[in-house]
């Protein structure tokens, strides 16, 4: 692949694997990934957190009460193995599928960077699908932040957070030397009026990354809201993927209800973010 060694990254957002007006998983969007995951694709997968509050809700009539930071934990632990059984049940037999649950400090450290590096390239050569999401169920946030401050205090270099699997996904393209970044959201990609749908932007770009970077922070600043309580938003997608456009990848912003091969191909409305285009 030249200086490429994985064809795609992609991210799926929570709210876009929930039917929202029914309070459950979203199944054909599933069927829908499934269907055209393939090895080669390493796929960042939100959604254990809010599967998991829907599973208790469904199992207990209730919600569960008390410190926010301990309801989180407990719904994505539960979660975790409702999204990847049913990540296995859509992608077709022939193809492994892997959980890798990572954490801000494995991209912090080298060993533990090329360590993820190595597992995720053996995944496209054995024929396996990685399904990766950060580990809430094991990461309380004022420990989280305690070894952030940690690492600022000690780190020569930038600090990954990964507080948004869209930074998740992000430093993952870095990594792997990825062509394309595909986020999949519930909305069709950035708006230059978040109100205003007749505004999306399908195209943000420049002759080098310098100039395509500074077209990114002109955009952040029409960027407001987020899906929901605890998600970053369209801002911080943007933010987010400038490292990657910096590395030469080309990053795809679009709804989930399309197919990865129409977003690719420009068939369907979309933002794409990168050099030359």
């Amino acid at each position: 692949m030249g200086k490429f060694d994985i064809e795609m990254v992609g991210k799926i957002g929570s709210m876009a694997l929930i039917r929202k007006e029914d309070n459950d998983i979203d199944y054909n969007i599933f069927s829908r990934l499934g269907a055209e995951l393939k090895p080669g694709m390493i796929w960042v997968s939100s959604g254990a957190t809010e599967i998991g509050r829907l599973d208790y809700i469904k199992r207990t009539g209730r919600e569960l009460s008390g410190d926010l930071d301990a309801v989180k934990t407990d719904y994505a632990a539960q979660g975790q193995a409702i999204l990847m059984q049913t990540y296995r049940q859509f992608i077709p037999e022939a193809y492994s599928v892997r959980q890798v649950l990572v954490e801000h400090r494995h991209f912090n450290e080298r060993e533990k960077r090329e360590h993820i590096k190595n597992l995720l390239l053996r995944c496209a050569s054995q024929g396996a699908i990685p399904i990766i999401n950060y580990n809430d169920a094991v990461n309380a946030e004022e420990n989280r932040r305690m070894e952030l401050t940690e690492l600022r205090e000690s780190h020569h270099g930038r600090v990954v957070e990964c507080i948004d699997n869209d930074e998740t996904a992000a430093e993952i393209a870095v990594l792997m030397r990825a062509r394309i970044l595909l986020i999949l959201t519930s909305v069709h990609g950035i708006y230059e009026d978040p109100e205003d749908p007749s505004t999306l932007v399908e195209k943000i770009t420049g002759r080098n990354a310098a100039e395509v970077l500074e077209a990114i922070a002109k955009m952040q600043k029409a960027c407001v809201g987020a899906s929901r309580a605890g998600a970053s938003g369209a801002r911080a997608k943007l933010q987010y993927v400038a490292e990657p456009v910096k590395a030469g990848t080309t990053v795809i912003i679009g709804h989930a209800q399309h197919k990865i091969s129409e977003l690719v191909s420009g068939k369907v409305k979309r933002t794409v973010i990168g050099i030359g285009l």
